[in-house]
């Protein structure tokens, strides 16, 4: 495992993303927050993971706690973060947000609290001076922010009075935003960037395409619009074929191509234990110079549809699946 060292902490530079535990809308089944999500966690420290990413708007606190109880005595092996749900960031509602999150982990201090987002009906000032508090107390140890740009988190510097260790953002081989700005910022400043979304929520692992989509939550977002997967087939095959000179997946290519990046740690969820696994094991492959301007080129030429422009054919595939449930459910009557 390949480890990363900012600002007075250590983490792996592979961690482990935990939305999914409490979030039922990823549909992994019953049994997967109560049976399959500790021994990811368990799994995970075994072979050397050390950053767990958890927030209280995780199935409502559930994800704190799964994450928690599944730690037990090896809390002292992990570097354990979690979010504030900014909805009224000022104190003491920041001060009993926190304390719930140390209660749902069961630990007494946290290693990195971090602001979900910036919340623009509230001066970040308060926010902040509520979160020093907190790490002048010991319950946080140091303080993070979430989906900030970098003039909201040099801001959020300004407002603490001290460093905001990371920014967590939406970073992966095709969501390449926080290059122009953030890490720069963050390897200048002894900062650190937290990818989440790595694989842009499976996109990159190879598995689907225009013809074989997930369904769920995801189907429905500009990134799996079958033109859009399309348009990623280019990227796909230097993925394959840089995984097949390692004998990797293409999800570890994807994760090891962003952890090549100075001061970013990724941290991929897991749908199982193998899973897990597969992406800590991604911290030891050591792609050459030649395969990581290869993958760099074909993302510089990925154009998919975005945004507004995204918005009539989000509508049609949203339209086609209340068809197809309404077809469902009038089948099921006609039995």
């Amino acid at each position: 495992m390949k480890y990363v060292e900012v600002g007075g902490a250590r983490v792996s530079a592979v961690g482990l993303g935990t939305w999914q535990f409490g979030s039922g809308e990823w549909g992994y089944g019953s049994t997967y927050a109560t049976e399959t999500a500790p021994k990811i966690v368990r799994r995970s420290l075994e072979v050397g993971v050390t950053l767990f990413d958890s927030a209280e708007a995780y199935g409502f606190g559930r994800s704190e706690r799964i994450l928690g109880q599944a730690l037990g005595d090896r809390r002292p092996d992990a570097f354990v973060a979690t979010k504030l749900l900014p909805l009224i960031p000022i104190d003491p509602i920041v001060s009993s947000r926190a304390r719930g999150s140390l209660r749902r982990l069961g630990v007494d201090a946290v290693d990195l609290y971090q602001v979900h987002w910036h919340n623009p009906l509230f001066p970040l000032r308060a926010t902040m001076t509520a979160m020093g508090a907190l790490q002048r107390s010991g319950a946080v140890r140091h303080v993070g922010v979430s989906n900030f740009s970098l003039a909201q988190w040099q801001e959020a510097e300004e407002a603490l009075g001290g460093p905001v260790l990371s920014n967590q953002v939406k970073y992966s081989l095709i969501d390449r935003g926080p290059e122009r700005e953030l890490v720069p910022y963050a390897e200048e400043h002894d900062r650190m960037i937290i990818a989440y979304s790595p694989l842009s929520q499976g996109l990159l692992s190879g598995r689907y395409g225009p013809d074989k989509l997930p369904g769920g939550m995801r189907s429905a977002t500009p990134a799996f619009l079958p033109d859009n997967v399309r348009l990623l087939i280019p990227v796909l095959d230097v993925l394959r074929e840089v995984a097949s000179a390692h004998d990797a997946t293409c999800s570890q290519v994807a994760l090891a191509w962003l952890i090549r990046r100075p001061n970013v740690v990724v941290i991929p969820g897991a749908s199982s234990v193998e899973q897990a696994e597969a992406n800590a094991a991604a911290a030891d492959l050591d792609l050459t110079d030649e395969e990581d301007a290869a993958l760099t080129a074909a993302s510089d030429a990925y154009r998919p549809v975005r945004g507004m422009a995204a918005v009539p054919a989000l509508a049609r595939v949203r339209a086609e699946r209340f068809a197809g449930r309404v077809r469902r459910a009038f089948d099921g009557m006609g039995r």
